[in-house]
């Protein structure tokens, strides 16, 4: 059986096209990018900023906040400026070390986020089913090995990723129909055998995303037993108040994600360029609006950053 070598004519340079079939809007498609980037940015910095500079929000909930926000801040840099530039000055080039990078970062912050809104699950579950040892179960030192723990974690899953791909020879086309390098999507243009790429892309999944969303499903269910043996109608309203942003937060993260992977799975007549908008929906909506949830569900935080701005505008 003849074999062939790659290692001459694998590609080292990318090409995003960014939404294909839709170039001659990309001006235009750039406008909403642009603003949930400036709200991310924005939001996310001043979120971060109020909890650490706000010695009442050194809470064991608006800890976590912070975690995730710092989680949104990379997830959309590392994502939505090239995109940008792909839209505005048509720089869709990359190295392959330069989309290794960000296959890394984008899937290894995925993974953190969701290892973070498990943790903000666990603290509401504390918080309502046992709050007199709130503060010893969730002290500071608990805090911080439970952020190492996240950060460890998404390291460590996805650190494979990189040789996985670093290994695989690109001698077909190096123009890729995205706006950002994703592992599969990269993937699929090697000229060997991707089956480890799948098989370890769909166990990574299953064992992180899917895992923590099952355990933050087992978390809201006792949650929700607990408070409806609570004693009072408001005594249900407030324990439930609580839960609210977390609500909101989560929903942000996993809704648009299951429905890309439907359209996905079953869209066999989507165009392309629908596909590669929601994948970048799923990018772009939680940075953008997981500050906005919490600014306007969280009366403290709210207060803080009005506050703030109020100082600054004096």
């Amino acid at each position: 059986m003849a074999t062939f070598n790659y290692t001459d004519s694998s590609h080292s340079l990318f090409i995003l096209l960014g939404i294909p079939g839709l170039e001659d809007q990309h001006t235009w498609i750039s406008l909403p990018f642009f603003l949930s980037y400036l709200v991310s940015l924005l939001g996310n910095s001043l979120l971060i900023l109020v909890v650490m500079t706000e010695h009442s929000l050194h809470e064991p909930m608006y800890l976590f906040l912070c975690m995730l926000a710092t989680a949104d801040l990379i997830l959309s840099t590392t994502t939505v400026p090239k995109a940008l530039a792909i839209f505005w000055f048509h720089a869709g080039e990359i190295s392959l070390d330069g989309c290794v990078t960000q296959i890394f970062f984008i899937h290894a912050t995925f993974i953190a986020e969701s290892g973070i809104l498990l943790a903000m699950a666990f603290d509401r579950y504390v918080a309502i089913c046992d709050p007199l040892h709130y503060s010893t179960v969730l002290s500071h030192a608990v805090i911080t090995r439970i952020g190492l723990t996240v950060a460890l974690r998404s390291f460590c899953v996805i650190l494979p990723d990189v040789f996985l791909v670093k290994r695989l020879p690109f001698c077909r086309s190096n123009r890729l129909p995205h706006t950002y390098c994703e592992h599969m999507a990269v993937a699929k243009f090697a000229c060997a055998d991707i089956r480890v790429n799948v098989w370890y892309g769909l166990s990574v999944l299953l064992s992180t995303v899917v895992l923590d969303a099952l355990l933050i499903l087992v978390s809201y269910s006792l949650i929700l037993y607990a408070v409806f043996h609570l004693p009072s109608r408001r005594a249900w309203q407030k324990a439930l108040g609580t839960c609210g942003s977390h609500l909101g937060v989560i929903s942000m993260f996993y809704l648009p994600g299951i429905f890309t992977i439907i359209t996905q799975r079953f869209g066999h007549h989507v165009p392309l360029h629908t596909h590669i908008l929601l994948a970048n929906v799923c990018m772009l909506a939680p940075p953008m609006m997981n500050p906005i949830i919490y600014g306007i569900k969280t009366r403290q935080i709210r207060e803080r950053v009005l506050s703030t701005l109020s100082l600054q505008w004096k």
